[in-house]
């Protein structure tokens, strides 16, 4: 698995496409908002502006460049000469995934602390760290899906950004109106719990035993798009 995700890392910092998807774009926006945090936490809080750098470096960052580096890992028979060897399945997915989930791990971090400095920490860090994690798997679980639908690294320019402009649409409509009315859809849309508790845990005010709850529907949306790709990932057969 190591020797699979360092090869991949190698072609991250090559690719200049994957590179300013996986990078620049979601560093660029980020700054952004942190730099203004003042003007969007009056449109919605410090929370919303936690949220929408979470699911902005979890779809461009993570979900794009997993669809991206699947895709063209298949394109070039890089899965078909792996799967002769005996390394399982599931490392030869793990060694893809580690490097874009890695990078975006620490990004969302980085990102996050600078926010902290400016504008002040969160009220729960533990339940931020949660609602990161359960973001990324999310993402992750939707790149394996979206990526049974792309037959290039070309194609998943087209094939990614629905769920990508989805996600951040959800995050943004969740984190500046809040839950109070259609608490039920909000939540049930992808990011859409994740949203709210990425604003609990930045924003206070609500208690931990009230927020994890919110896991639910995150983690039903992981187990569903992985049961989806085992469906639509199409993997070249072993020899």
């Amino acid at each position: 698995m190591w020797s699979i995700a360092y090869s991949e890392l190698i072609q991250i910092f090559r690719n200049r496409l994957v590179l300013v998807t996986s990078l620049i774009i979601p560093f660029a926006v980020s700054a952004l908002f942190v730099r203004q945090h003042e003007l969007f936490a009056g449109i919605g809080s410090l929370g919303y502006i936690a949220a929408i750098v979470m699911f902005t470096v979890a779809a461009f960052g993570l979900y794009a460049t997993a669809v991206t580096t699947l895709a063209s890992r298949r394109q070039n028979l890089f899965l078909k000469r792996l799967r002769s060897t005996a390394v399982a399945d599931s490392t030869i997915l793990a060694g893809l995934l580690l490097p874009p989930a890695t990078i975006a791990a620490a990004q969302a971090a980085a990102i996050l602390t600078a926010l902290a400095v400016v504008a002040g920490g969160p009220a729960n860090i533990p339940l931020l760290v949660l609602a990161v994690l359960a973001t990324l798997a999310m993402m992750i679980g939707l790149a394996l899906a979206t990526a049974g639908l792309t037959n290039s690294p070309e194609h998943a320019q087209v094939t990614t950004l629905p769920v990508t402009l989805g996600v951040i649409a959800v995050a943004t409509w969740v984190g500046i109106t809040g839950t109070e009315n259609l608490a039920w859809l909000k939540r049930l849309l992808p990011g859409g719990a994740a949203t709210e508790l990425a604003r609990n845990a930045w924003n206070g005010g609500v208690a931990v035993t009230d927020s994890l709850p919110l896991l639910a529907p995150t983690v039903g949306w992981v187990v569903a798009a992985v049961a989806l790709a085992t469906r639509l990932f199409r993997w070249e057969p072993r020899r």
